[in-house]
């Protein structure tokens, strides 16, 4: 499984507004401490705010904040909101055609494995936890 860009990127948009839980944060703000183009973020941007992770408010003080508190959003909520389905194997995935084979395939099981060591840790990690990790390494620094 890779994450795309566009999930990298969610996570680290809803990450820096979650640094600034509270404020009204311009986009351009956010593009330029996280390093990505202010056009790529509009389009995802426009994501989160269509699912209700974030507000925008329109005028000279207005901007993006989060809807909820960091430590209610779990990374598995913003993770499949991007990337859809995290499942290692198509016949895993929510709309996977019937498999012949999965009766007497061993490898799914495996791959069963994976996909549910995988969403134990993004459920249960949220953007709280994510701001402590980053608090401490930068206490490291």
């Amino acid at each position: 499984m890779i994450i795309s860009t566009k999930g990298r990127y969610a996570l680290r948009i809803m990450l820096d507004l979650a640094n600034h839980s509270g404020e009204k944060v311009k986009l351009k703000e956010i593009a330029f401490r996280q390093e990505i183009s202010e056009k790529y973020m509009e389009q995802i941007i426009a994501v989160l705010n269509k699912a209700g992770y974030v507000r925008s408010t329109r005028a000279a003080q207005g901007g993006y904040q989060l809807v909820k508190e960091p430590k209610e959003y779990a990374v598995g909520m913003i993770l499949r909101l991007t990337e859809g389905s995290l499942a290692p194997v198509e016949c895993l995935s929510g709309n996977a055609l019937p498999c012949e084979r999965e009766g007497k395939c061993a490898a799914v099981e495996l791959y069963r494995r994976i996909y549910d060591a995988v969403n134990g840790v993004i459920d249960s990690t949220t953007l709280q936890d994510l701001l402590d990790i980053e608090q401490e390494k930068t206490k490291r620094e």
